[in-house]
C-alpha cells in the first residue's frame, strides 16, 4: 500500500523546501498520495471522517510540516485533534486504527543544526521540540519512526564566487529531496 504525506504549509507556493519535496513526491503517484491541508481545507473546516478514510486506506502517514513557532503550523494541530479521535485513534472502544500504523514526520526546520542544541541559541534540539508528536503517536500505538529534517540556511556558507551560495543551496535541496523519498521508503 501507498504512503500518505498529509503536507500542511500556510503558504506552499512560496515554499522552498517543502515545495521541492511535494514536487519530488509527486513523481511517484504509485507510491505517494500528496494530501495538502491548507488546499484541502482553506477555511480550516475539516471533515473528520474523510481523513480517517484516507489514512485508514495507507499503509504509512507522514505528516510534512514548516517548524512554526517551535511547533506545527495551526491547521495541523487543528488536524490532529479532529481527526486523531476518541473511539478511532485511541480509547476502549474500537480506537485501535492507528495501532501499529508506520507515522513519521518530515520537517524544515529554517534554523541551522547547532541552534537545535542544548548549547545552542534554542537550548533545545529538534528531537526534543518534536516530543508532543512522538508522544502522541505512541499514545495512539502507533509505530513512530521518528522524523527527516531539513535545517535551515542561516549564515551558510557559500564561498565568494557570486550565485556560490546558491548553486551549494540547490545542491542540500536536491539531496534533501532525494533523501527525503529514501526515509519514507525505509519506514
Amino acid at each position: 500500500m501507498k504512503t500518505l504525506v498529509v503536507v500542511t504549509h500556510p503558504n506552499i507556493e512560496s515554499s522552498v523546501i517543502n515545495k521541492r519535496w511535494v514536487e519530488e513526491l509527486r513523481k511517484y503517484p504509485e507510491k505517494y498520495t500528496v494530501h495538502e491541508l491548507y488546499k484541502v481545507y482553506p477555511n480550516g473546516n475539516i471533515d473528520p471522517k474523510k481523513e480517517q478514510q484516507l489514512i485508514e486506506s495507507h499503509s504509512n502517514l507522514v505528516l510534512q510540516f514548516p517548524i512554526y513557532w517551535f511547533n506545527c503550523p495551526p491547521l495541523l494541530k487543528q488536524w490532529l485533534d479532529d481527526v486523531f479521535a476518541y473511539g478511532w485513534a485511541y480509547g476502549s472502544k474500537g480506537g485501535d486504527k492507528l495501532k501499529n500504523r508506520k507515522i513519521a514526520l518530515a520537517v524544515s526546520a529554517g534554523i541551522r543544526k547547532e541552534d537545535y542544541s542544548k548549547d545552542g541559541r534554542y537550548r533545545y534540539t529538534l528531537e526534543q521540540l518534536l516530543a508532543p508528536f512522538e508522544t502522541t503517536f505512541l499514545y495512539c500505538d502507533a509505530d513512530y519512526r521518528s522524523f527527516f529534517a531539513f535545517y535551515g540556511q542561516e549564515n551558510a556558507p557559500g564561498g565568494n564566487e557570486p550565485g556560490a551560495e546558491h548553486a551549494t543551496l540547490v545542491d542540500e535541496l536536491e539531496n534533501s529531496a532525494r533523501d527525503y523519498l529514501n526515509f519514507i521508503d525505509s519506514l
